[in-house]
């Protein structure tokens, strides 16, 4: 087995041990999928990023979690950029991603914060389910499908004490979602807190991860609902895992999300692949 450069990030945080930590690899060429789930579930971490160069400032970019390859992740891509930075690999203050989503670009912003341009989520309306309560422990006041399901909540609190049953949110399934057994519980933020105005919670059973820390590609459906609702484009999201927290900026823009945030490189070395 060859070694590769390894990094493990903290995302959406300026803060090491908080926001969402995902790893990031830097190879010359992808390995077998079987290796990279290896690797991925070696890592144990909600998802590790992928990196091969294609030219300068460009790199394809997957991601997988330790059961799984998924279609977008914005804490692990998020991480990625952090990484080249840090790396000098960016070109013109910006990095570029050829990846299943499409295209996406990172920019290095002045106030230090690293915004990445992502596909806009869209989502429907759905009713309220006995199975969506039970899974949950709580009634939602409303339910929203698209990538994931996005359950509404009328207070912040709610957030907070929400106790799901995991095998319950894994076995949901609703026509529509493209990633089943995966949640988002979202509700306004409290007058009284740091200047957020949405906090949510992420639960994805159904792709290997009980609670996820930080999830950009969340925001991408949170962002369109809550700026309609709010009538504001930029909105800043706080994700309350519970011990560390994520603070996400999101600036609807046509049909696309801007996501900003920062991120902590806490672990650099090499690994095994």
């Amino acid at each position: 087995m060859e070694t590769f450069p390894f990094f493990q990030v903290d995302a959406f945080t300026d803060r090491p041990f908080t926001g969402g930590p995902a790893a990031v690899v830097l190879l010359e060429e992808f390995l077998p999928n079987a290796r990279l789930l290896e690797v991925a579930a070696e890592n144990n971490l909600a998802e590790t990023a992928f990196l091969v160069p294609l030219m300068a400032g460009r790199w394809r970019l997957r991601w997988f979690t330790p059961t799984m390859e998924v279609p977008l992740c914005g804490h692990a891509t998020l991480a990625a950029a952090h990484v080249l930075f840090q790396e000098k690999k960016g070109v013109g203050g910006k990095v570029e991603f050829e990846t299943a989503s499409g295209l996406m670009t990172v920019e290095a912003l002045a106030d230090g914060w690293l915004e990445m341009d992502f596909p806009s989520l869209p989502s429907r309306p759905i009713e309220v389910t006995d199975a969506h309560c039970e899974a949950l422990g709580a009634r939602p006041v409303a339910v929203r499908v698209g990538h994931y399901l996005l359950a509404q909540f009328g207070s912040q609190q709610e957030i907070l004490q929400l106790r799901p049953d995991f095998a319950r949110i894994s076995r949901l399934d609703p026509a529509g979602a493209t990633l089943p057994g995966c949640v988002i519980c979202v509700a306004p933020a409290s007058p009284d807190t740091q200047g957020w105005d949405v906090v949510s919670r992420f639960f994805g059973p159904g792709a290997g991860i009980n609670e996820d820390p930080a999830t950009g590609s969340a925001h991408c459906m949170i962002a369109p609902v809550f700026s309609e609702l709010s009538a504001r484009e930029e909105l800043l999201c706080f994700q309350a895992y519970p011990g560390r927290g994520a603070v996400v900026r999101t600036r609807l823009d046509g049909d696309r999300v801007r996501l900003a945030g920062q991120a902590v490189t806490v672990i650099e070395g090499r690994t095994l692949a």
